[in-house]
């Protein structure tokens, strides 16, 4: 006869445990990790994890999930040790932040978690993390071996939250160019480049266009950071040899983000802007053209020897502006060196960012004013998307992916699919 002590199951065993100072600071992690795992996850505190680790009942885990806040950063070593033992017991990592500052959050990513999830947990984000770091690695090609000893491949940049595209240069497509330039500083143009870019990576699920985003602006590129991508040392080769580059090269020095959208980061030194002349960045966007449907284009904000190759090229050259006199006074310096020039102006496409609410007439009928006295059409009205702005930005995530309903998201999604439409329409007219 079978015992009563028999029938109770063994406990199931732990899978995973959430590392914090006080797990009730992450309330949504707790949610998500029951949803996830059920009851076969644990809670440790910092000090609790260094000794746990070291557990052969350790050993089961697969993960954990280190939450750490602004409030942790004066402990940063404890963390980091934490990650370091994690690393060598072959546990992954993932990362939840929460208001921690960049280079706090730079110093733990480049310790080896595998993932990184912002706090307040996007809906699914915790899902679709521990999604990736279950998916086993893919076995290695055999390689035949060479009938002489080879000289040894150069070491490649291991991208942190990017791969090269996955897809082969064929030539076979037409992109439409779109420069975004800021007419002063901090007016957001990376910021609405990046999520314009990735916007229109996305806009359809069963026929999403190729787009890639590039960084032009040499010295304060940010990309790269919005995206949480590294600067390769590719790309520094690709500038300085263009002439020998052809599409694979373009394709090589780029990384993807999410495996949708393809991003030529700045590099990683800060260069002068004329590194590059016109023929150069001719060359660069003649190649992404031909093998994407969109290329959206980072500009820095001074004019320069390339910027007449950039809107000879562009079909839409966005400008970025604010409501205010250094705004005002940067459009007609412009304009009036366009014109001098004889170059196209009227590619400009003016856009206020941090524009007024509905309700403010006052601020509106400025606007309005503004545009009269400029003789300009200010074509697109961007929302101040506040404080979640920056936080995005600092997680390294696109506004869609960290503040989905965030305003200035849904406009910039908007503004998206208009130009998506439109490119639709172009080519079934050719067609």
């Amino acid at each position: 006869m079978t015992s009563v002590a028999n029938l109770q199951p063994d406990p199931a065993p732990i899978l995973a445990c959430t590392i914090s100072r006080d797990v009730q600071n992450f309330d949504l992690l707790i949610d998500d990790m029951e949803a996830e795992l059920g009851e076969s996850w644990g809670d440790l505190s910092f000090d609790d994890a260094a000794l746990f680790l070291n557990q052969p009942d350790a050993a089961t885990l697969e993960f954990v999930a280190i939450a750490v806040n602004g409030e942790d950063e004066a402990d940063l070593s404890k963390i980091t040790d934490l990650i370091k033992l994690a690393k060598e017991k072959s546990i992954k990592v993932i990362l939840i932040a929460d208001q921690v500052s960049p280079i706090a959050l730079h110093q733990l990513l480049r310790l080896g978690a595998e993932d990184f999830v912002p706090y307040p947990l996007p809906e699914g984000a915790l899902h679709e993390a521990i999604e990736r770091i279950r998916k086993p690695a893919p076995l290695p090609e055999p390689v035949p071996a060479p009938a002489a000893a080879a000289p040894p491949a150069p070491a490649v940049d291991e991208p942190h939250g990017g791969a090269q595209p996955a897809f082969k240069a064929k030539g076979d497509r037409d992109a439409v160019v779109l420069p975004v330039h800021g007419l002063a500083g901090g007016v957001g143009a990376s910021t609405f480049a990046t999520n314009l870019a990735w916007e229109l990576a996305t806009i359809s699920k069963q026929d999403a266009p190729r787009v890639c985003l590039i960084d032009l602006d040499f010295q304060y590129g940010s990309s790269a950071t919005y995206l949480d991508l590294p600067r390769k040392e590719a790309i520094f080769e690709l500038l300085s040899d263009t002439e020998n580059a052809d599409s694979d090269s373009l394709l090589h020095a780029m990384l993807s983000f999410n495996e949708k959208l393809h991003v030529l980061t700045a590099p990683a030194d800060m260069l002068p802007l004329d590194i590059v002349g016109p023929e150069d960045v001719g060359r660069i966007i003649d190649m992404a053209r031909a093998n994407f449907d969109f290329v959206v284009i980072d500009m820095p904000k001074t004019i320069v020897a390339w910027t007449e190759t950039v809107l000879s090229r562009a079909h839409v050259y966005f400008a970025l502006m604010e409501l205010d006199l250094r705004s005002a006074q940067n459009v007609l310096r412009l304009v009036r060196a366009l014109k001098a020039e004889g170059l196209p102006h009227e590619k400009l496409r003016y856009v206020l960012n941090r524009a007024p609410r509905f309700t403010d007439l006052s601020a509106k009928s400025r606007v309005k004013r503004m545009a009269e006295s400029l003789d300009i059409t200010i074509e697109v009205q961007l929302p101040d998307g506040a404080a979640q702005v920056t936080q995005a930005n600092d997680h390294g995530l696109p506004l869609s992916e960290n503040a989905a309903k965030n305003p200035l998201r849904k406009e910039i999604q908007k503004l998206a699919k208009s130009l998506y439409d439109l490119n639709k329409a172009v080519e079934a007219g050719r067609g």
